[in-house]
């Protein structure tokens, strides 16, 4: 039994601009109250993660830092579950340490509504072929 890796690793972080526009470009995502993920399936067969926290969400750098520290975490634990996905994560509204277990909860609700979408897309492009 192979245990998948956990390590967050370059080839899981989405780096260029180009990367970040195809995925905003691509318009699927699934938001919840806190974080919305912006998604596009890839051909790498390993997921990516990219993060936009703006000013306009968190004022201060450290607070900023912090949130991304967070969803890059959240990813890391659960890429495996992610294989084929380019994801940019996107926070629409401050959290703290306070919030870390809803925070936590609404992270884990969003990647499973998204495999169901991901299961209904293929299914409907199935039953096209």
């Amino acid at each position: 039994m192979v245990l998948p890796s956990y390590a967050f690793t370059r080839r899981a972080k989405l780096l260029k601009t180009d990367e970040f526009s195809s995925v905003f470009n691509f318009r699927k995502r699934v938001s919840g109250r806190y974080i919305v993920l912006h998604y596009q399936c890839n051909t790498l067969g390993n997921a990516r993660l990219g993060l936009v926290v703006g000013k306009k969400v968190a004022r201060r750098a450290v607070d900023r830092n912090y949130m991304k520290r967070v969803l890059r975490e959240l990813f890391r634990v659960r890429q495996d579950q992610l294989q084929g996905l380019d994801i940019v994560a996107r926070p629409q509204k401050q959290f703290s340490a306070e919030n870390f277990a809803e925070i936590q909860q609404e992270f884990i609700e969003l990647v499973e509504n998204l495999q169901r979408k991901l299961i209904k897309h293929n299914d409907e492009h199935e039953a096209v072929l």
